[in-house]
């Protein structure tokens, strides 16, 4: 399908993982995609791939917790097209933040984490709303978590559930322009963000899930692509838990 031909799509946090799983599949389906990744050296091999795979890929070095360095990023993801069509509000901090209860997280840990996963979510909004076409679409990102109350990632779990409350508002202030918003919650997924995570959470997790496997980027990129498409043109404000239905528990 080329359902974005045309088009053009910016994720943030997409130099690897499922941010990159993201890109690779909107650009499949005809998207022009921008690489928004703080991190050079994965942005730059991150275009290099999409574009040998002959995807229109273009890298920009963006620190979403930055406002001047996210509104860069939108000006130049604004350059030879007439208005962006999506947007994937993907970066975060999810990297080895576990470990620690309520009363070991410091102050500075937690500062961090909102800078990062919520702050800089609004920033990415903040900036590129303005540029997306009418009848565009965002998708945020949250967790399963902040369904089931994941202990000892209390930071990150607030910060997961403050964005579904911007989602919502987003939503109906976007709403006139026909721009939809909609949050996806991915459970515990292979990847760079999770590959230290002790496989004896992997084994509970699968476990306790109705689908009882490990979670793969396929299985949410197929759903993201769905929510920023015209199959999904009266979907908006809600909440997708793609977790294999672990969160049902």
């Amino acid at each position: 399908m080329q359902r974005f031909a045309g088009k053009r799509i910016v994720v943030t946090g997409s130099g690897r993982g499922l941010g990159f799983a993201f890109v690779e599949r909107l650009g499949r389906e005809g998207a022009s995609v921008i690489i928004a990744e703080i991190d050079s050296a994965l942005g730059a091999e991150a275009e290099r791939k999409l574009q040998a795979a002959g995807i229109d890929a273009r890298f920009v070095q963006t620190d979403i917790s930055s406002e001047p360095s996210v509104a860069a990023m939108a000006e130049e993801a604004a350059k030879g097209c007439d208005g962006i069509h999506g947007v994937v509000a993907n970066a975060g901090w999810a990297n080895n933040v576990g470990g620690k209860t309520y009363d070991e997280i410091t102050p500075e840990a937690w500062d961090r984490m909102m800078a990062i996963n919520v702050r800089g979510t609004w920033l990415t909004v903040r900036a590129l709303g303005p540029k997306l076409r009418n009848g565009g679409a965002i998708v945020t990102v949250s967790s399963d978590s902040i369904y089931w109350g994941a202990p000892r990632l209390l930071h990150y779990v607030t910060s997961k559930s403050a964005i579904v409350g911007m989602t919502r508002s987003l939503a109906r202030e976007l709403g006139d322009r026909m721009i939809r918003v909609n949050c996806l919650l991915p459970g515990l997924t292979m990847g760079e963000a999770t590959k230290d995570i002790p496989q004896t959470r992997w084994n509970d997790y699968a476990e306790r899930a109705i689908l009882k496997r490990i979670q793969q980027p396929d299985d949410l990129d197929g759903v993201v692509a769905f929510l920023l498409s015209d199959d999904a043109k009266f979907i908006t404000s809600q909440t997708l838990a793609v977790d294999g239905g672990f969160s049902l528990h």
